[in-house]
């Protein structure tokens, strides 16, 4: 017999667990005691929830998060659902009330605690006796790890963590479903009878580590390969001549990009992501397409084609021997070269050039994402992260994830607006001395939604003036070194001041 929190700390060593991140509450000062890792502390919990995703996506290993009850698990829910579109495999516990008081709807109490993160998990439970709290901890991680990952949810009492309990024997997993060969055929016959084949990839491919499948697939079989929307990790290497660009979220320009193709291999992406409503097919007319991902969902979801299920390295890599070799004959993705001034293209040229050859980015700047697809190209594996969900306030906490799941310098290139969601987890950065380079992207103005204004026929939006706002004092009230940029002329030698550095550092960058 052992007691439950020695029993839980065990199936996190076997999982691989090697830190916990949380911001502490009361129900939840048992499981601390005498904890066998490091805790990180972030000072409010959508905080702790984005840095665990970012380690857990960069890492390759699952995140663990400590949440206080109801109010707690509240604030962490916008990058809880985040967490669910990027398919971060986190498992997050939940302290809860002492059993005993429980019918007396006691103070800090959760009373759905299960309900309260649905549907935005895989996987939601509060253990029926104490002793089976690390029985239900080794499912959470499995299912955390099974693809398509996800975050996972256990509450757990406060009094259950000195109960006495049986150690539960630990699968050791192997989770990877190799695709249906006759679907792999299929999509070979789709592709070699064709003249003009496109491979559009999405976030779960990254996510799968296809990298290196991808450019083997695309350079033997000739392919033009396009991001699919809103992809929240690198897809292909933006410097390669068959990469071809960035599908936008809306129906029509989806056809019109793809128009010149007759076969689509959609990988790893829905068929499609959309922003806003729109009509007509969903491809070009004429042209086949089927998806290959490890997601159901994306397959569930086909509005026609065909559709395959499986590990998508493993379905690049039989597809490249399969295929036969053919000349690439499409057009390359072309950057731009901006002039210098102080707009967001500019800024997002001069990172591009003066950045560490392996420097990492992470991005939560709407308003300069379309500038970023043409002066700064991503060209590594696991050079890239974002959020999938659409919402704010996870990148800059993801990007200390990111700093504390791999080695190399992370330039995090935010929004003003964005920024303001997390600010506190600076403080973090601080104490974690986080590798990591904070370019706050300060237009004064949630811009991204008066641009989007235009859409619904508006020309004023309220709510979206930010002037004002000082990150430069905002960081280093939090023990963070910062500088304002105002001009061009301070811009080159404020960035390559930060990039050198190796502790965390903040730009208030002014733009246009």
């Amino acid at each position: 017999m052992t007691n439950v929190r020695e029993a839980s700390f065990a199936v996190f060593q076997h999982f691989g667990v090697d830190r916990l991140f949380g911001n502490p509450g009361s129900t939840e000062l048992p499981m601390l005691k005498g904890m066998p890792f490091p805790y990180v502390m972030g000072l409010n919990e959508a905080v702790v929830m984005g840095m665990a995703d970012g380690y857990a996506r960069s890492s390759g290993k699952p995140a663990l998060v400590n949440l206080h009850s109801s109010a707690g698990t509240g604030h962490s829910l916008g990058n809880l659902f985040t967490a669910w579109k990027n398919n971060a495999p986190i498992v997050v516990t939940a302290g809860q009330q002492a059993r005993s008081i429980l019918p007396h709807d006691p103070f800090l109490g959760a009373e759905r605690p299960t309900e309260f993160p649905r549907p935005y998990v895989k996987f939601a439970i509060e253990p029926a006796r104490a002793e089976d709290v690390p029985l239900a901890l080794a499912r959470a991680f499995a299912v955390a790890l099974t693809p398509p990952m996800g975050p996972v949810f256990v509450s757990i009492p406060v009094d259950d963590w000195e109960r006495e309990c049986d150690m539960p024997a630990l699968p050791t997993l192997s989770l990877r479903t190799m695709p249906d060969p006759a679907g792999i055929e299929r999509i070979a016959a789709m592709i070699e009878g064709t003249e003009n084949p496109a491979l559009v990839i999405g976030t779960s491919a990254a996510n799968g580590g296809a990298w290196d499948a991808a450019i083997a697939l695309a350079e033997k079989a000739g392919l033009s390969v396009w991001a699919a929307p809103y992809a929240a990790r690198e897809t292909f290497p933006e410097d390669h001549p068959q990469f071809a660009g960035f599908l936008n979220a809306w129906r029509d320009q989806i056809r019109d990009a793809l128009n010149v193709h007759d076969a689509i291999l959609v990988a790893g992406a829905p068929v499609f992501t959309y922003h806003v409503e729109g009509s007509g097919p969903h491809w070009p007319e004429g042209a086949e397409l089927m998806a290959l991902s490890d997601d159901p969902r994306h397959l569930s979801n086909l509005p026609g084609g065909g559709g395959v299920l499986g590990d998508i390295r493993s379905g690049f890599e039989s597809l490249a021997e399969r295929l036969p070799a053919r000349a690439f004959a499409g057009k390359t993705h072309q950057l731009i070269d901006p002039a210098p001034e102080m707009t967001a293209a500019y800024v997002l040229k001069r990172i591009a050039a003066l950045r560490p050859k392996e420097a990492v980015v992470v991005e939560e700047a709407p308003t300069a994402r379309g500038p970023e697809h043409v002066t700064l190209p991503i060209t590594r594996e696991g050079g890239f992260y974002s959020c999938a969900s659409g919402g704010l306030g996870y990148s800059l906490p993801g990007a200390l994830g990111v700093a504390m799941g791999q080695d190399d310098k992370v330039i995090a290139v935010l929004g003003d607006g964005a920024a303001m969601y997390t600010i506190q987890g600076l403080f973090t950065a601080f104490q974690e001395q986080t590798n990591t380079s904070f370019c706050i992207m300060n237009n004064s103005a949630y811009a991204a939604l008066t641009g989007f204004s235009g859409e619904f026929g508006m020309n004023h939006v309220p709510g979206c003036d930010l002037t004002g706002l000082d990150f430069a004092m905002l960081a280093e009230a939090q023990g963070i070194a910062a500088r304002t940029v105002n001009s061009v002329d301070q811009l080159d030698e404020a960035l390559s001041w930060s990039f050198a550095e190796k502790r965390p550092t903040l730009l208030d960058i002014r733009i246009a």
